[in-house]
């Protein structure tokens, strides 16, 4: 949104992609990510109006390995 900015304050120039390059980038993080996971979720693609989605588990891998949030009850007697 404020690219000019950049242009104008630190000489700093943007990287222009082209529509493929950019396809091409996000199918590739997209992938990257696919192929971490064990169970690979349903991909459905809807030709009317072209997009792409995901039937993403409940729970991701990197989800699993976080802490679970505290109860209210033991925080307020930990307190």
């Amino acid at each position: 949104m404020f690219k000019f900015l950049k242009t104008r304050l630190g000489g700093v120039q943007p990287t222009v992609e082209t529509q493929r390059q950019t396809i091409d980038r996000a199918m590739g993080e997209v992938n990257e990510i696919l192929a971490l996971m064990t169970a690979k979720p349903k991909i459905t693609f809807d030709p009317e109006t072209g997009t792409i989605a995901l039937a993403l588990p409940d729970q991701m891998p990197d989800e699993a390995l976080a802490l679970p949030a505290p109860d209210a009850d033991n925080a307020d007697k930990a307190a």
